[in-house]
């Protein structure tokens, strides 16, 4: 005979369960943190390509200038018949102005939102009926093993949007090795890298007049209310991002606006008026500093390029 589950119990999901394993040991952690990954459900995703389009937000229209600027180097350098394989697979023109360029013979959409990958990878199988669309969801932060079928001989990855930011520098060379293991010997990486900057333009991106990336940092609390048992409050947690100059990064926290318990399943967590929870980090490179990384991960400089207020920078960089 079944069992019911009890009103505090909960069948949770393999995301469900890597969320709540990521808060469990973020907020018992001194400081407070917890991985960026967790922001995209669907509703975050749809946030942030809201962000993208918003005036203070440099990246996405510096990047999709440069990429539409540079498409016919790529694809030279990319060759024919090349399959793209997308690092998080997302709604944006970005691939779109590949595709057309490359024209390549597969595509293959990474994400760790399952939801968000099926609508992105079914709109371009719509949109682009000459295209052999495939999708993994998975976590590309980990070391992945890439489907052959949907490789081809030369792939070329495509890391977006500085997503490489959100690793910390020792994270960022595991990512990249773990990529190098992942992709066989001549591929291409294309991956955009948010450039070192005034303090102004980069506090300015991450504290739109709108809120919208104020909605995106407390989407995380909300993820945590709705799909575990908790009882933590989004209205008692603010947004925060700022300039860390000497690390050379952008932070983004959630602060508790006052004293106050926070319940996860049967363990209690302490916050104090004005702690903060950690969410994000979003490092900023010069170009040197960045191909000296990828170089020491066995990722060859092959070309770059640069908007001309040097904002923003892509690379495409040859797997050795």
């Amino acid at each position: 005979m079944a069992l019911a589950l009890r009103s505090n119990e909960r069948s949770l999901s393999p995301e469900q369960e890597a969320l709540r394993d990521e808060a469990l040991r973020g907020f018992a952690a001194w400081p407070k943190t917890m991985s960026p990954k967790f922001f995209y459900d669907h509703r975050g995703s749809q946030l942030f390509e809201l962000i993208c389009q918003q005036p203070e937000y440099y990246p996405t229209r510096t990047e999709e200038t440069i990429l539409r600027l540079a498409a016919q180097d790529i694809a030279a350098l990319a060759g024919r018949n090349a399959s793209l394989v997308e690092l998080g697979s997302g709604a944006s023109r970005k691939i779109r102005l590949l595709l057309e360029a490359l024209r390549p013979a597969r595509y293959l959409g990474i994400d760790i939102s399952r939801e968000f990958l099926q609508a992105s990878t079914r709109r371009l199988a719509s949109d682009y009926r000459w295209l052999d669309v495939h999708a993994l969801c998975a976590d590309f932060s980990r070391p992945l093993k890439l489907p052959g079928d949907a490789l081809g001989q030369r792939p070329l990855a495509f890391f977006p949007g500085s997503s490489i930011g959100n690793f910390d520098p020792d994270e960022a060379r595991a990512f990249l090795r773990n990529l190098h293991q992942a992709l066989p010997a001549g591929s291409g990486l294309l991956i955009g890298v948010d450039l070192v900057k005034d303090r102004q333009v980069l506090e300015r991106a991450y504290n739109d007049h709108a809120g919208v990336t104020a909605l995106f940092n407390l989407n995380l609390v909300e993820r945590i209310r709705n799909e575990l048992d908790s009882d933590i409050d989004p209205r008692s947690f603010q947004h925060r991002a700022f300039y860390n100059e000497a690390e050379s990064r952008i932070e983004m926290h959630l602060i508790s606006r006052q004293a106050q318990q926070v319940r996860i399943e049967d363990r209690v967590f302490d916050f104090a008026a004005g702690e903060t929870l950690h969410t994000e980090n979003s490092y900023k490179y010069t170009p040197s500093g960045f191909r000296d990384l990828a170089g020491s991960c066995g990722f060859a400089s092959a070309a770059m390029w640069r908007d001309p207020a040097q904002l923003f920078s892509v690379h495409f960089l040859r797997r050795e």
